[in-house]
């Protein structure tokens, strides 16, 4: 990797980095886009550091929000397209672990670097100057290496959330953490109850969704996870003495997490489809383990977890109920898998498809073809199901309440009644589902009535 290498700036932060240049100020683009260009990869965001006073940014630009002003931090509207720009900063003393008490602004580039988290967040790069890189961020980047800037004791201490950092990074980029990074997060670990529900969560969801999320277990080994999630750490001491089974339930975990695509719901709902099984755990009389009604159970603390790490109702509720129904198998028959749809809900499908086949991978080899074309039999009748649009729902039915009501039935509850019993009808015999023939149903409900 050339320490020469030039990077291709996009047009607007170029700009940026001209305007504040031409009237005397150094200026940067700095972080996690510099370490991205450098390793051939496309930056989502290009922040810029100056020693350009809040004040001072604002003046050169037409249209500015003031994002974080406190801290140096300005945003630069170009063309409806925000770029944070930040003075060179020195922080004050961390009280929390979380927030420096103070930030001084200072015109030296290497103060602003040093206060950095690792070394190959720690470079800077114009096209006049080329790379700063004080830290050996380079290096650090050929050796596929998470090392932090000075001391690491010192940068953990400032911020807690920086361990779970390095973890998120190493995942991403498929580094390891280099060995006192390691013990100093080793030695801090109990630290990060001091930060916020929803900044742990923020890095979980960029872990789980990395190209390599079993580096959890990293977390796990240095004491992180048992602060913020110590569910995780009982399942990786729970064995699976079954012979579907070949490893404990938090390594059939961290298989199964990266068996499933990198979407946010399937690898949250990987983490927690065996949340109960420790608190489920039953051994049978030949030694084999046994984990009913674990689904169930593991629903309702996956629903915990998720909402003391603050996540959103519809992500809670989507995982929530794929771990609910992981487990669940019907028959193989038309009529089975519409039930079961209409059961499980149309919107968790065809995620569960990817759910069930990645708890399969993670499993031991026992029965693994026959169980994976199971699942493959049963989204195939699912697929037949909505290429025919057979009815799984309510709304779906041919009639609405109103029709019911106009055929003559008196409103209130047994509308919502006779609706489903003319729905489960539909799910046996999805050629019912005509107007003519379910108000036929219906009138000849209404005739029995007013008969008896």
């Amino acid at each position: 990797m050339d320490k020469n290498a030039k990077i291709s700036l996009p047009a607007k932060v170029a700009r940026i980095l001209n305007t504040l240049g031409e009237h005397g100020y150094e200026a940067y683009a700095v972080g996690g886009c510099v370490r991205d260009s450098l390793l051939g990869r496309t930056p989502q965001d290009w922040d810029i550091t100056t020693s350009a006073r809040p004040e001072q940014v604002k003046a050169l630009f037409r249209h500015t929000i003031d994002t974080g002003i406190q801290h140096g931090t300005v945003t630069v509207m170009l063309e409806h397209e925000g770029f944070e720009v930040t003075t060179y900063r020195i922080d004050g003393e961390y009280e929390d672990a979380r927030h420096p008490k103070e930030v001084a602004f200072t015109a030296n580039l290497l103060e602003d670097l040093k206060r950095r988290d690792f070394t190959i967040n720690a470079m800077a790069y114009n096209e006049v100057t080329g790379l700063v890189d004080a830290f050996d961020g380079i290096g650090d980047l050929e050796r596929g290496v998470i090392r932090c800037v000075g001391n690491a004791m010192e940068r953990f201490s400032e911020d807690a959330l920086r361990m779970l950092r390095a973890v998120r990074f190493a995942a991403q980029l498929g580094f390891s953490i280099e060995q006192e990074t390691q013990e100093a997060i080793a030695g801090l670990a109990g630290n990060i109850k001091k930060v916020s529900a929803e900044r742990i969560q923020v890095e979980l969801v960029k872990l789980l969704t990395s190209p390599n999320p079993g580096e959890l277990k990293v977390a796990y080994r240095m004491g992180l996870t048992a602060v913020f999630l110590p569910e995780f750490d009982v399942m990786m001491e729970t064995p699976q003495n079954n012979p579907h089974h070949c490893c404990s339930v938090g390594e059939h975990t961290l298989k199964a997490i990266e068996a499933v695509p990198a979407d946010k719901v399937l690898r949250l709902t990987m983490l927690l489809h065996d949340i109960a099984k420790p608190a489920c755990r039953t051994t049978d009389k030949k030694g084999v383990d046994h984990f009913y009604g674990h689904p169930v159970r593991g629903s309702e603390m996956a629903r915990g977890i998720l909402r003391r790490l603050k996540f959103d109702n519809d992500t809670t509720d989507r995982v929530c109920r794929l771990v609910h129904w992981h487990d669940d198998n019907p028959e193989l028959s038309g009529k089975a898998v519409r039930r079961a749809v209409h059961r499980i809900g149309v919107e968790q499908y065809p995620a569960l498809f990817a759910v069930k086949r990645a708890d399969i991978l993670a499993q031991s080899g026992y029965r693994r073809a026959e169980k994976l074309a199971y699942v493959d039999a049963y989204e195939q009748l699912y697929r037949e199901c909505m290429e025919k649009k057979e009815c799984l729902t309510i709304r779906q039915l041919a009639v609405s309440g109103q029709d019911l009501i106009a055929a003559g039935m008196q409103p209130g509850k047994q509308i919502g009644e006779m609706l489903n019993e003319l729905l489960e009808r539909v799910l046996e015999d999805p050629g019912l589902n005509t107007k003519e023939q379910l108000l036929k149903i219906v009138t000849g409900k209404i005739s029995d009535q007013n008969r008896s």
